[in-house]
């Protein structure tokens, strides 16, 4: 691979590289090179060694985590092996996976003022970069706030600014959306092309985002098992959903759509399209408008339910900075409901489902579980009927082994040894972790911690289960299973409350949507009842799913039907456009 050393270029020729005391190599054969000013995402699996390779590029490997280290890298015409970590953050920006691991500050302002601090740059000169980088990021007026009382996508978009404050000639993200709601993820794939545009800034970027890197991204490299297993344009990878789904990678709805429409021999293998406009423009072009109606004995029929477990009345929550987080919440939630909270970063749904065990304790207002009132209840005894599992898993964890993790909840109910045992083998059982009873839960990757906090929970048998972001940094194999695992216990009649940015998934799994906005519900109804208030939504920041985009324009051009998920315009496109061309 030839080398031509210009500032803001990268160059990686790695033979390989191996953490201490592992057996495996994390990475091996690993050759790209980045010109200045490209954009280019990473993607693959958890655990293919995307976050690795980023860290090859700032010094943290091999100087941080020394390990066995074979190669060469080259970033902005510096070789990292002969450089120290400090004296190349002065050029190469690192935004990690975790935001709370990069954010020391008690205010924003003084966390974004941290890092150019520490450049000696002029204290007028850090006051204007403070403020570019949180108007840029969307944080503006949140310069007094207390960094610990803000959400997760809020400490996202800080982390980013405390980067940018920096003024990086190459900007490294890992995963830096991963907690942000959908309107934010697209702020931040704008923000980073601009910046690239305007300042010729070298980007890369690892991520789950499918649609962002369709749209944003230059090229896409495509890690497996700590190699390069593709690497080219964008639109080359989503356009064919079998190399996605072989790489564990979100698939775009409408390429999705499409590709099963050709699977069937509906479409041609030609017309598989990457955006909705395109498959609309075709079926203009190639079906004509029908007059026949959709059935309404098709439509989802509402759940019924009718023994109230959860009743809030009146809530209203402050923090102690005086921050308003919740404005009088009254909802009701039934057994063996599956509800999802959505809304914007900051809108209250983390804040609100933390008061259904106890976490936090109303300022104003009641709430009822299975018809007593919490307010004199300690959380260790609501633990037992509503189980909450974290954001972030880390904050959970504190056992040394897997197994001992699941115990310790069940070690405060004071269960014989043997339905101890098997209540351990069982959850471990049912969340893949079988095999994992002895290793260190930091040992494990993201998405199996998450597992393991599940599995910490389910373990003490709670009827309701809350579960704030449960694909929050998954793959989409991952994201899967997880849905899978809780939709698996929803059938078994617990009720589930799950907070998402997802959207597709909130449509396909939830009977129940909720949507809040600066601490208030504006909305409470069926998935269908939700996405049809487009002004309501827009007013809370909220994008529907491409899946109901999709649906609004199929029924437009007679493809009359109530579209709400994938599966269902798959179906009905099927049955229309099979009778279309049987005629």
């Amino acid at each position: 691979m030839s080398q031509e050393l210009v500032r803001g270029s990268i160059f990686v020729d790695l033979e390989k590289y191996k953490y201490p005391d592992n057996e495996n190599e994390t990475l091996k054969k690993l050759q790209f090179k980045i010109n200045k000013g490209e954009i280019i995402g990473v993607m693959g699996r958890t655990g293919s060694g995307k976050t690795s390779t980023l860290m090859l590029l700032n010094g943290l490997i091999p100087h941080f985590f020394e390990g066995d280290f074979k190669g060469s890298v080259i970033v902005n015409t510096m070789n990292t092996e002969r450089y120290r970590v400090q004296t190349l953050a002065r050029f190469i920006g690192l935004v990690m996976q975790d935001p709370e691991t990069q954010i020391f500050g008690i205010t924003v302002e003084k966390d974004v003022a941290f890092g150019p601090s520490n450049l000696n740059y002029s204290k007028d000169k850090i006051a204007k970069l403070v403020k570019k980088s949180l108007n840029a990021v969307g944080l503006r007026g949140f310069e007094k706030r207390i960094t610990s009382e803000l959400s997760g996508g809020e400490k996202q978009r800080l982390a980013v600014a405390g980067i940018l404050a920096m003024e990086p000639e190459i900007l490294i993200l890992d995963e830096p959306t991963s907690e942000l709601d959908p309107a934010g993820k697209i702020e931040i794939y704008k923000l980073l092309s601009e910046i690239s545009q305007k300042e010729n800034v070298t980007i890369l970027i690892s991520g789950h985002d499918s649609e962002e890197m369709l749209n944003f991204v230059d090229r896409i490299i495509v890690l497996d098992s700590g190699t390069i297993a593709w690497e080219g344009k964008p639109e080359h990878l989503f356009i064919n959903v079998n190399l996605t789904e072989k790489f564990g990678i979100k698939p775009i709805e409408t390429a999705e759509i499409t590709s099963a429409l050709s699977h069937k021999k509906i479409l041609d293998k030609e017309n598989v399209f990457l955006n909705n406009d395109k498959l609309i423009e075709y079926l203009k072009l190639n079906f004509k408008k029908s007059n026949e109606k959709y059935s309404e004995q098709e439509k989802l029929p509402l759940p019924v339910h009718t023994k109230t477990v959860i009743e809030v009345n009146n809530l209203s929550f402050g923090y102690r900075s005086g921050e308003s987080a919740l404005q009088n919440i009254n909802l009701k939630f039934y057994k063996g409901e599956f509800v999802a909270l959505i809304g914007k970063n900051g809108a209250g749904k983390t804040t609100f489902s933390k008061h259904l065990n106890g976490l936090l304790r109303p300022t104003y207002g009641q709430i009822l579980i299975n018809g007593r009132d919490i307010k004199d209840v300690s959380t260790s005894v609501l633990s037992r009927e509503v189980g909450y599992v974290f954001q972030n898993p880390d904050h959970q964890i504190f056992s040394a082994s897997v197994k001992e993790e699941i115990e310790y909840g069940l070690k405060n109910m004071n269960l014989p040894t043997d339905e101890l045992n098997d209540r351990i083998s069982k959850v471990l059982h049912f969340v893949g972790l079988k095999n994992y009873e002895n290793r260190h839960p930091f040992t494990l990757g993201k998405g199996e911690r998450q597992k393991l906090a599940v599995a910490s929970i389910l373990a003490m048998e709670p009827s309701i289960l809350v579960i704030d972001e449960p694909t929050t940094g998954q793959d989409w194999d991952g994201t899967k299973r997880m849905m899978s695992m809780m939709n698996e216990l929803h059938k078994k009649g617990h009720t589930i409350i799950a907070i998402t940015h997802n959207l597709r998934l909130a449509v396909e799994y939830a009977d129940r949507i909720i949507v809040f906005s600066d601490g208030k519900i504006l909305l409470d109804g069926t998935p269908q009842e939700v996405f049809t208030q487009r002004k309501i939504l827009e007013s809370a920041f909220v994008v529907p799913p491409d899946s109901v985009l999709l649906g609004d324009e199929l029924n437009k051009i007679g493809f009359d039907g109530s579209f709400i998920t994938i599966e269902n315009i798959i179906n009905r496109l099927i049955e229309k456009l099979s009778n279309v061309n049987a005629n």
